[in-house]
């Protein structure tokens, strides 16, 4: 079941949901519009399951920043959210969409109990200019059915995430690198 806008108000007054920093404006009939945080990680040269991701870290200047096709850019949303309550799905939107940038190209689901800022997925059809702070995508709610389960109790590998993770799929890669 999808929370509607006036129930994520409640969740969020009730301290069920954390979205930090949190804006009333922001919410639309079934989503919280979220926005793109202030860096970007571009990947670096050809991408390898087995290996640490090389990549630039840039400030996106307030002037903007052009997105090119063809390169993998690594963002971050710019509000922490979570729930013990709920599980989230993080989406790109139809402004953005409009505008060819795909917005989080996998993982949508955010598991009850990771409180995160989100790392962004972001590829581009055609050159566009992107802003810091600008929204990109709308956040549902959603009720979980069966028991609760936290994903910090898992000693999952992204249980820590702070800000722009890359790919650790090296860690579970017989004979992959390790940091």
């Amino acid at each position: 079941m999808i929370l509607t806008g006036p129930a994520i108000a409640a969740a969020h007054a009730a301290g069920e949901i954390t979205i930090d920093p949190y804006d009333p404006d922001r919410l639309s009939p079934n989503a919280y519009d979220w926005r793109l945080g202030t860096h970007l990680r571009i990947c670096d040269g050809d991408l390898d399951a087995a290996a640490p991701t090389s990549s630039t870290e840039i400030a996106i200047p307030r002037t903007g920043f052009v997105l090119k096709p063809g390169v993998l850019y690594l963002g971050v949303t710019h509000e922490k959210t979570g729930s013990e309550t709920y599980a989230q799905l993080l989406n790109g939107d139809r402004t953005t969409g409009a505008l060819g940038i795909w917005v989080h190209v996998s993982a949508p689901l955010g598991h009850q109990g990771h409180a995160i800022r989100w790392t962004l997925e972001i590829r581009a059809s055609q050159p566009v200019r992107i802003y810091p702070g600008m929204t990109f995508g709308k956040l549902v709610f959603l009720q979980p059915l069966g028991v609760a389960a936290s994903y910090q109790q898992h000693g999952l590998k992204y249980t820590a995430s702070q800000g722009i993770e890359t790919s650790r799929l090296y860690e579970e890669i017989p004979g992959g690198c390790r940091p």
